[in-house]
């Protein structure tokens, strides 16, 4: 398992600056994207579907407890939802493959999240995010770690980060900026 992870980081470092480039592209050509429907169960038990939030910003941020970017990154979802709530702004973390007592302990319950996390246990929701060109040696769900996605209220993708460590937006300042474009 350890092998597996240190690939995958490895992959994603040594490939940061290809990543920056395509998220950079992806962002202008991405706008008009709609963001395909699913449903998850949260770690509370709800299905919760796309569709549900018709209507609404929803920010998505594809996870895993083990990932130390998802792991920064939380503390500023959660800011993200206190501060945007009240504007008709959803947030949600899709949880990659791991069972629901880990996902609650380490994600839900670590940084103390009023938003749902939902479990995406055969990874196929993280994986129809993917972009068909981006890092094709890891596997589609792999590659959406740590990727933030802004869906606008008629379910379009209206802005989608993809990790990059060399540009890290820890705080989501990216993300915030087009928001606040948007609302």
């Amino acid at each position: 398992m350890k092998n597996y992870i240190l690939k995958i980081v490895f992959s994603l470092a040594m490939f940061s600056t290809l990543t920056y480039a395509q998220t950079t592209e992806l962002e202008s050509d991405i706008k008009l994207v709609e963001a395909k429907e699913f449903s998850l169960k949260s770690t509370d038990g709800e299905t919760v579907s796309l569709s549900d939030y018709k209507g609404r910003f929803v920010v998505i941020h594809i996870a895993t407890t083990w990932c130390p970017y998802c792991n920064a990154e939380a503390p500023y979802l959660e800011e993200i939802y206190k501060s945007y709530h009240d504007k008709n702004v959803a947030v949600l973390i899709i949880d990659v493959k791991e069972p629901k007592e880990l996902v609650e302990e380490r994600i839900k319950n670590r940084f103390n999240l009023s938003f749902p996390v939902l479990l995406d246990t055969d990874g196929k929701v993280a994986a129809s995010f993917a972009p068909a060109d981006v890092l094709p040696e890891l596997a589609r769900d792999e590659i959406m770690l740590a990727s933030n996605f802004l869906i606008d209220p008629e379910g379009k993708i209206q802005f989608m980060s993809l990790l990059d460590t060399k540009n890290f937006d820890v705080k989501l300042v990216h993300l915030k900026e087009r928001l606040d474009e948007l609302l």
